[in-house]
């Protein structure tokens, strides 16, 4: 009896923590999308028409940092991500991804820029998605510093493309790998388009580094149905569209195989019907009992942060969080403070801190 009543409580503990209190830090945001933390606590947040702001702790948003590169902004695509460099205490270095025109139409790009005060120097598109595509759909896309520096990109197949995601000679439907120049680290897979990590994937806009692997784990849209959390591995493919649980909009038919199928990578989790998820963290401070160790993903159609609970590489568990907001959760980040902190999506966002 004593067993149980110890199992019951151990069961129950995470439970306790359920009731969040969202307290707004940001407010009045124009469709936000990314949120990094400085090492002064100050916040870097991304507005996706194209503005890249400092906001400090106590709810001031500064204007918009001058230096940051023109915006092809449109549809899903605009100014999308961005990371703080582990070293900028001693670079200064801040990377971020945006839509960039082009002859023909436009790229998801990774740029790199050195912080100074409110402004931008030294600025530097590190990368370009290859080829071009006049599209306003799937530009991704998510940023992540690997522990040996480089970084991983995701990208989306552009929507009209998506038989490209299963060709590794392009850039469409992918996980890059570069390092802080741009150029290829030399470990990468060999394959046609060298930046390339992993293939088939159709919109990548969550992904984070495992605190205890190392690996990078990602979350992508699927259509109508078949959103996918991944661990992307280094040459492999992800299946997308050959492999998927998504089905075509409107007429619902197939548009490839469920699977499992030999040659493609399994999904870990996938969503069926779509959650839209967007945005990733783990947890790995105390301040929420019972979660250390959870992933908690943005929920755009499903209006909700989803904590998942996983043991190794495989998902136990889902509970979803901040319902009652009703709003598009965007992007999910740990402050330095160990609080969790989401960005609400549209045309008047929030940053909100979750506290018990």
């Amino acid at each position: 009896m004593r067993r149980l009543i110890l199992s019951l409580l151990t069961a129950l503990a995470p439970m306790a923590a359920t009731a969040l209190t969202a307290v707004p830090v940001l407010r009045g945001l124009d469709n936000p999308w990314a949120l990094a933390f400085l090492p002064d606590g100050r916040m870097l947040v991304t507005e996706k028409p194209g503005r890249l702001r400092i906001a400090t702790p106590d709810g001031t948003v500064g204007p918009p940092l001058a230096g940051l590169p023109a915006v092809d902004a449109s549809g899903q695509c605009g100014l999308l991500d961005v990371v703080v460099d582990p070293d900028f205490a001693s670079n200064g270095f801040v990377f971020w991804t945006f839509a960039e025109a082009g002859a023909g139409g436009n790229a998801t790009a990774v740029a790199r820029a050195r912080l100074e005060g409110d402004r931008l120097v030294d600025v530097r598109t590190i990368f370009r998605q290859r080829p071009l595509v006049s599209s306003r759909l799937h530009c991704g896309s998510r940023i992540v510093f690997g522990r040996d520096g480089t970084l991983w990109v995701g990208l989306g197949d552009r929507f009209t493309r998506k038989d490209d995601a299963q060709d590794p000679a392009n850039h469409l439907g992918k996980v890059v790998r570069i390092d802080r120049d741009g150029r290829v680290p030399a470990d990468n897979p060999k394959l046609a388009a060298p930046e390339v990590w992993s293939l088939g994937h159709r919109n990548i806009q969550g992904a984070a580094r495992h605190p205890a692997t190392g690996e990078l784990w990602t979350v992508e849209h699927g259509p109508q149905g078949g959103d996918e959390v991944n661990v992307p591995k280094a040459g492999a493919n992800h299946g997308w569209p050959v492999v998927t649980r998504g089905r075509n909009y409107v007429t619902g038919t197939r548009i490839g195989e469920d699977g499992p199928k030999p040659g493609y990578e399994e999904a870990l989790k996938v969503w069926v019907p779509s959650i839209a998820p967007s945005g990733m963290a783990f947890l790995t401070s105390e301040r929420y009992p019972g979660w250390k160790g959870s992933l908690f993903v943005g929920a755009l159609k499903a209006q909700a942060l989803v904590r998942i609970t996983v043991d190794g590489r495989q998902v136990v568990g889902e509970e979803r969080l901040l319902t009652d907001l009703k709003r598009r959760i965007r992007d999910v980040r740990q402050g330095p403070d160990g609080w969790l902190y989401v960005v609400t999506d549209g045309s008047d966002g929030q940053v909100l801190r979750l506290q018990p």
